[in-house]
């Protein structure tokens, strides 16, 4: 898989999974205050998708980067920079 591929598949990991923790945080605020259990696995769900996608910024930070680095020893440079 080209590095190109792997971003383009970890923005698309990163969209999923923001979509599913904004959905999961809706539901927490829709559960009456009976369901405390299962409000709780709710918002340990969330927080570990949240943990998630900081691994997937991480990691698509360094494909950036990665690209960057290829983009200048092939004479092409970054957008924003001369």
């Amino acid at each position: 898989m080209s590095l190109q591929d792997e971003l383009r598949q970890v923005d698309e990991d990163l969209e999923r999974l923001r979509a599913e923790v904004a959905e999961l945080r809706r539901q927490v605020g829709e559960i009456g205050p009976t369901d405390s259990t299962e409000r709780s696995m709710m918002i340990n769900q969330a927080d570990e998708q949240e943990n998630l996608v900081g691994e997937l910024e991480a990691r698509r930070r360094d494909l950036l980067e990665r690209l960057g680095e290829g983009d200048e020893r092939n004479g092409v440079h970054p957008r924003g920079t001369t």
